[in-house]
């Protein structure tokens, strides 16, 4: 009876390590992800801020007409 709670036990606590490990393999790769996201987010918004400074440079002359 006790060895057949041990066993019970044991068993659970393998599934246990294992759905540990992969969640933690899980939350590694999310993270990794996240900070490839950042690192593009970072780089769109300081593209579009050298777009804007470049736009606003060249002045009203290179914009179309209002009535066009």
């Amino acid at each position: 009876m006790i060895e057949n709670r041990l066993v019970d036990i044991e068993i659970k606590l393998a599934r246990q390590e294992d759905l540990v490990d992969t969640l933690n393999q899980t939350i590694y790769r999310q993270q990794k992800k996240i900070d490839e996201l950042e690192a593009l987010c970072t780089a769109l918004a300081r593209r579009l801020q050298e777009l804007q400074q470049t736009a606003s440079e060249r002045g009203p002359a290179h914009e179309i007409p209002p009535h066009y």
